[in-house]
């Protein structure tokens, strides 16, 4: 028989094998939860289908093809491009050209001549090409490539979400499109305004006092954060050093807190995944300026004890700072500033559903608590009466974060998702994005093993534990989905999980595709013990196989070596 991924292109698991996974990952008690018994209010049961989609059909069954029964089995998802790969420095000729200069209307000029410092001489084996040429190889490398548009995309901790057209369609308004940052107040007053607005939406769904806009990234929201603690330290005559942060964490955590001068130090997680309260306990003193933690954390956790945690922080004089990454787990349910944390950062490129990826642009806003306010970086959005302004008169602020305030179009973005969905519609947003992770995670747990018993919120980290008589490694099941058609999830983080797999899938997936993306999975289990060669050797329908990762990180190649 040949190999189930070469059999078609098909875009789809089967219907048997879909139908599989679903009688096969409900645990007992039918809430297709681990465990069963009745969820809390963060782990919704699925509403009932409504009556117009669950028989929309019958009118016209009989003049429609019966569906087949159930045949198993799993195709792949991905066309191969018979071309062989290479560069544009391999392709071209010395006679062709690719672009046409518009006429000279200026009087003409020896630019290299008169100013040669500026000028470099000429690319050995730079390649000439034809516009078609450009156009044709571009094009291909782009059918290459996978996002959003293209399938679910698992990325763990990252909240890989659709990004609605609407957002994109209110981006390309000329009123917000053509607005330069150095105009007059008074010609963008529907711009401050937006900005004013989206502040306090974020307030109210965090439970934060303020909030700026100004942070390009969840990164420097980060690092604006702990500049703020710095600040509250020297307005205290204080002089802490220190900034725990657990185990789970990003990776960007300790480094803004370096990048802010403070020390980092590390607390263990505990049985449960969460943070250990007892070894917190004991490490806290008057050196430490601030915990740095995240929750829901990275393993898809909820710190079940987040206010005696803030509490005992706050009794030593310290600030808690929590990395909002995974706000989509309780958005509309949860809110961080209630449960007594200080700072946090929201990643509008994850939870409010802006562009993600590709190197941004993204947006980071920062909230604070009241008494933190002074501090946020100017300027500020103010309002009075029915004018908007920006305000740098703050003599405790921070600064400035950058030139400008804050990446406009992504921030419009988010707020035109926070209007869309409006309270419940972001309550809903955390439902389904707990309830699908939770539906994969019961199609998955009898093939990989999940990391900690404690039920997950948004996302799941498995191991490959289980696989390990079939030397078998996480990266070797990563490779091989893309066989499948599937951007493999997050691997190897968080880093204190052996052969972790990061698995997010968001609310906007639909149960076939959870239902599709687990049964690959779950037949790359089956190769593992039977055919354990195979799957090493993934992927065998891309373009290239494995590569030396390690080796163009240490010895990267830069610059193309021209033609011998």
């Amino acid at each position: 028989m040949p190999d189930p991924v070469l059999r078609g292109d098909l875009s789809r698991v089967r219907p048997g094998a879909a139908g599989g996974c679903r009688r096969r990952g409900r645990a007992p008690g039918g809430t297709g939860l681990p465990g069963g018994g009745s969820p809390g209010h963060v782990f919704p049961r699925p509403a009932p289908r409504p009556a117009r989609l669950r028989d929309r059909g019958e009118p016209a069954r009989g003049n429609r093809r019966a569906r087949r029964g159930p045949r198993g089995g799993i195709v792949k998802r991905t066309r191969l491009d018979p071309r062989p790969d290479s560069t544009l420095f391999e392709s071209g000729g010395p006679d062709r050209e690719g672009f046409r200069l518009p006429p000279l209307d200026v009087p003409p000029c020896d630019l290299p001549e008169r100013d040669p410092d500026r000028f470099r001489p000429d690319i050995e084996g730079f390649p000439r090409l034809s516009e078609v040429e450009v156009v044709r190889h571009y094009t291909r490398l782009s059918k290459r490539n996978f996002g959003i548009d293209d399938g679910l995309y698992p990325l763990g901790s990252c909240s890989m979400k659709h990004n609605p057209k609407i957002g994109e369609e209110i981006a390309r308004e000329e009123g917000f499109r053509d607005v330069h940052p150095l105009q007059p107040g008074s010609t963008v007053q529907g711009c401050l305004q937006l900005q004013w607005e989206l502040e306090r939406y974020l307030a109210e769904i965090t439970g934060m006092a303020g909030f700026t806009l100004q942070p390009s990234a969840g990164a420097q929201g980060e690092f604006a954060g702990l500049l703020i603690v710095r600040a509250r330290q020297r307005d205290r005559g204080e002089n802490r050093s220190v900034v725990l942060i657990p185990d789970s964490a990003h990776g960007t955590n300790p480094a803004s807190a370096r990048l802010a001068g403070y020390r980092v130090e590390e607390i263990p997680s505990d049985s449960r995944g969460c943070i250990d309260p007892d070894r917190l306990r004991r490490r806290l003193g008057a050196d430490v300026a601030a915990l740095m933690l995240t929750n829901p954390n990275t393993l898809g956790i909820f710190e079940t004890g987040i206010e005696a945690i803030c509490a005992e922080v706050h009794a030593c004089g310290g600030l808690v700072y929590c990395d909002g990454a995974n706000l989509n787990a309780v958005v509309g349910i949860s809110r961080p500033g209630d449960a007594g944390i200080d700072i946090l950062h929201v990643n509008l490129h994850k939870t409010f559903s802006t562009p993600h990826g590709g190197g941004g642009p993204g947006a980071g806003p920062l909230g604070v608590t009241e008494d933190l306010l002074p501090y946020l970086p100017v300027p500020r959005v103010v309002r009075e009466g029915d004018r908007f302004r920006l305000d740098s008169d703050r003599p405790r602020s921070i600064g400035r974060l950058h030139a400008f305030y804050g990446n406009f179009l992504v921030t419009l973005r988010a707020w035109a998702y926070v209007l869309a969905n409006g309270p419940e519609g972001l309550r809903r947003v955390a439902e389904g994005a707990v309830l699908n992770a939770n539906y994969l995670r019961a199609l998955l747990e009898e093939d990989y093993a999940v990391a900690f018993p404690t039920r997950s919120l948004h996302e799941v980290v498995f191991s490959d534990r289980k696989l390990e008589a079939t030397g078998v490694r996480t990266l070797d099941v990563a490779k091989r989905l893309i066989d499948y058609g599937f951007h493999p999830p997050t691997i190897y983080f968080p880093l204190i999980v052996r052969g972790a797999m990061m698995v997010e899938p968001t609310e906007t997936e639909t149960v076939q595709e959870l239902e599709a993306f687990a049964a690959a999975l779950r037949q790359i289990a089956a190769e593992a013990r039977r055919d354990p060669e195979r799957v090493r050797t993934a992927p065998h329908t891309a373009p290239v196989g494995r590569l030396d990762e390690t080796g163009a990180a240490r010895r990267p190649v830069l610059r193309w070596p021209g033609r011998g």
